[in-house]
């Protein structure tokens, strides 16, 4: 790729990464409700996910919807139902995790890990159009592994920290949110924007 290519890259990573999107509205809501030490699994885990995703497209899985749409329309159900599970844990998070990182005794629940995370990427439907899009508007078809791996990693390392300056944000709110009834809306609004984010995806059908 020439360096104009790669700089375009870089902005569409960057502000596909950044914007408002699964990833970063839960680890909004995880670093409002467990700070952001906590919420680092949580952020290698979208890091490592995506970018095992990113190579998996950039070799040919994106290949498979084209031929076989109905395994598109299974991916998106269960995206969508583990989304409106994952919904369902912030609307009804308990009480933050004290600043010291120890659980408060109000507290329920506990921020999703590393493995849960990277397995999300799968399922996730703006991974996977930020995946198909990016290798298909500026990666060659047919390029060799080196290109799809060199593509996958930057686009991974812009990707890491975009995601966590989200998780930094909802740390900083909590003060202002340890009010029970400020952080119970924070958290509806949080889940009722994470169910949102389904909605251009179900349009297409």
């Amino acid at each position: 790729m020439g360096l104009d290519i790669v700089l375009a890259f870089a902005v569409f990573a960057f502000v596909t990464s950044v914007t408002p999107g699964p990833n970063n509205l839960m680890l909004l809501a995880s670093g409002m409700n467990f700070g952001f030490r906590a919420s680092i699994p949580h952020v290698l885990g979208i890091g490592g996910g995506f970018l095992c995703l990113l190579i998996a497209v950039g070799m040919g899985l994106g290949g498979v919807f084209a031929r076989y749409p109905q395994t598109y329309e299974v991916l998106k159900w269960v995206g969508a139902a583990y989304l409106l599970y994952l919904a369902w844990g912030i609307a009804t998070s308990g009480a933050p995790v004290a600043p010291a990182g120890e659980a408060s005794e109000q507290a329920r629940g506990r921020p999703l890990g590393f493995l849960g995370a990277a397995l999300f990427q799968w399922v996730n439907p703006k991974a996977w159009a930020m995946a198909v899009g990016a290798y298909t508007a500026y990666v060659p078809a047919a390029s060799g592994w080196e290109l799809v791996a060199g593509a996958a990693i930057l686009f991974a390392a812009i990707n890491a920290p975009c995601v966590s300056l989200w998780a930094l944000f909802g740390s900083r709110l909590r003060r202002w949110l340890m009010d029970p009834g400020y952080r119970r809306v924070f958290n509806v609004v949080m889940a009722v924007l994470l169910v949102g984010t389904l909605v251009p995806l179900f349009q297409e059908t």
